[in-house]
């Protein structure tokens, strides 16, 4: 099953992305009467048959269109800190995606190592690993945003959400296995390898976000991210 993307798969013909149609017709080689699949990222997952082959635009005819293709159950939104290397963060996001997750939102901490990011190199990464893993849905990538604004938009968050914060120290803590509830869409926070601040971190939990651990290991931030990534996904 070969997949790829275009901009729009409403009609009944479209064309692939420059990118797409370069891979489908000088590297497949694939010719008229080939089929494919097609997406735009929006849950539709077209099933098409080749009728005009060209490298800069290759065009093809919808013979089924599948909308709401291979639901999710919830969703996951992930907001983790930006690692000092950026191909780690890079890694979490490909595997994230391959994994199962909607969102997923860079925060800038108080003991962040970065202060920027290129989210264009993550949205091709996550393009690349949604046509990897043959799903319709193009997850979300957000700008960074600083944890203290992000918390305070969490003020007008969906109550049924159910919120975690992850972090190192303290003992009052539970694990996801033990707190989640399998259904429910879920927002987990990630801090950087320093730790989300106690400051960071009381301000979460007056958000309602529940006190999570991750284990005994102290994991890399890319690890942790993946690791409850994993846990929700196998959950459901």
């Amino acid at each position: 099953m070969h997949l790829f993307l275009s901009d729009n798969t409403t009609t009944p013909y479209v064309t692939l992305l420059p990118d797409d149609s370069r891979h489908c017709v000088r590297v497949l080689r694939m010719a008229v009467g080939d089929e494919l699949w097609v997406t735009s990222g929006d849950g539709t997952m077209c099933r098409a048959i080749i009728t005009a082959p060209d490298d800069k635009g290759c065009e093809v005819e919808v013979v089924e269109r599948i909308t709401n293709y291979q639901p999710r159950p919830f969703h996951l939104h992930v907001a983790v800190a930006p690692t000092k290397n950026n191909a780690r963060l890079e890694w979490f996001v490909e595997k994230a995606v391959e994994i199962g997750i909607d969102r997923i939102t860079p925060l800038i901490c108080d003991h962040s190592e970065r202060g920027s990011l290129r989210t264009d190199r993550l949205e091709k990464l996550a393009m690349s690993a949604m046509k990897q893993s043959l799903k319709a849905t193009r997850p979300i990538i957000d700008q960074p945003v600083k944890m203290v604004d992000f918390l305070r938009q969490q003020g007008n968050a969906d109550p049924s959400t159910q919120r975690f914060v992850c972090y190192c120290s303290g003992d009052d803590r539970h694990t996801l296995r033990q707190l989640y509830t399998p259904g429910t869409n879920a927002l987990v926070l990630i801090g950087p390898e320093g730790d989300f601040s106690d400051r960071e971190i009381t301000t979460a939990l007056q958000q309602g976000f529940q006190p999570v651990t991750l284990g005994d290991s102290r994991l890399r931030t890319e690890t942790a991210a993946l690791y409850a990534t994993t846990v929700l996904n196998f959950m459901n």
